[in-house]
C-alpha cells in the first residue's frame, strides 16, 4: 500500500531540506497523529499542492503534531492536458459527490456553476462561501485519498455567462469544450482530444436548457453524450473526466 499523503504548510515545505526534521502540524498533524494514529518509524508523504513532495520518517508524536524526517524531494509536472470540469450545483450532497469522485479520478480544476435549472442556489453571499468552503475542503480530502501532489482548483461561483466565456478562452487557446448531452449524437470518445485543455461542461437533475446548450455551442463547444444511458450529474462528470483521462494518456 502507498503512504498516506498530507498536504503541508506551503511556505514551510518549500523552504525545507533533505535530511531537515519538520514538523507537521494544524490540521493535517491533528488527522495524521490522531486520526491515523501513525507512529514513530512509519512512513508519510508531504505535499505542498502544486507538486513538491517529500518522503518522510515519523521521528515523533508530539500532541496533534508530528516530528518527521524529510528523506527525499521529487516535483511532479502538472499533467496534460489539463481538464476542467464545470460542476452543475445539485441538490443533497450529490455536487459534493462529484467534487470527490472527480479529484480522485484526478481532474485539475472544478468549477460550480449556477446553471438555469439548478434546484439548489448559492444566491445569498454568506451561504455561497459557506457551500465553497465545502467544495474546497471535500476536495482536498479527496487528494489526500487518492495520494495525488496536486490540489484540485475549485474556482468561484459561476454563472452561465462565466461558462460560455470560459469555453470561449479554452477553444481560443486550442483546447476542447464538451458538453455532456443526453440527446447528442456524437459520443465523448469520438471526439479528437489533443488539446492542451478540456473543459467538460456537467448540468443539473432537470437538464440543461435550449438557450444554455445554444450559448455554449456559439462559444465553441460541442455536444456530446457519454453512452446509452443517463447519468446522475453526480456521476457524469467523472465518467466523462475517466473517458478523457484515458484517451488522452494520462491514465498510462
Amino acid at each position: 500500500m502507498t503512504d498516506p499523503l498530507f498536504f503541508a504548510d506551503v511556505e514551510r515545505l518549500r523552504a525545507a531540506t533533505i535530511g531537515e526534521v519538520f514538523e507537521l502540524d494544524g490540521a493535517e498533524g491533528h488527522h495524521a497523529a490522531t486520526v491515523r494514529r501513525l507512529m514513530a518509524g512509519e512512513k508519510l508523504d508531504l505535499s505542498d499542492g502544486a507538486g513538491l513532495v517529500f518522503a518522510a520518517t515519523v521521528k515523533a508524536v508530539r500532541g496533534n503534531a508530528l516530528q518527521v524526517e524529510l528523506l527525499t524531494r521529487s516535483v511532479f509536472e502538472a499533467h496534460k492536458p489539463r481538464i476542467t470540469v464545470v460542476q452543475a450545483l445539485a441538490k443533497g450532497d450529490r455536487d459534493e459527490l462529484a467534487v470527490q469522485t472527480m479529484t480522485e479520478v484526478g481532474v485539475d480544476a472544478i468549477v460550480p456553476w449556477q446553471a438555469s435549472r439548478s434546484i439548489v442556489r448559492w444566491d445569498d453571499p454568506a451561504r455561497a462561501e459557506k457551500a465553497l468552503a465545502r467544495w474546497r475542503s471535500t476536495a482536498r480530502e479527496a487528494a489526500k485519498q487518492a495520494r495525488r501532489p496536486w490540489l484540485v482548483d475549485v474556482r468561484p461561483l459561476a454563472t452561465t455567462r462565466d461558462v460560455t466565456a470560459r469555453i470561449e478562452s479554452a477553444v481560443a487557446n486550442k483546447g476542447v469544450a464538451i458538453v455532456l448531452h443526453e440527446a447528442a449524437d456524437q459520443l465523448v470518445t469520438a471526439i479528437a482530444l489533443s488539446a492542451s485543455e478540456v473543459v467538460l461542461v456537467v448540468g443539473p437533475e432537470g437538464g440543461l436548457t435550449d438557450d444554455e446548450v445554444a450559448a455554449f455551442e456559439t462559444a465553441g463547444a460541442v455536444t456530446c453524450r457519454l453512452g446509452p444511458t443517463v447519468l446522475r450529474t453526480s456521476t457524469a462528470g467523472t465518467v466523462a473526466a475517466a473517458l478523457v483521462l484515458a484517451n488522452t494518456g494520462r491514465w498510462s
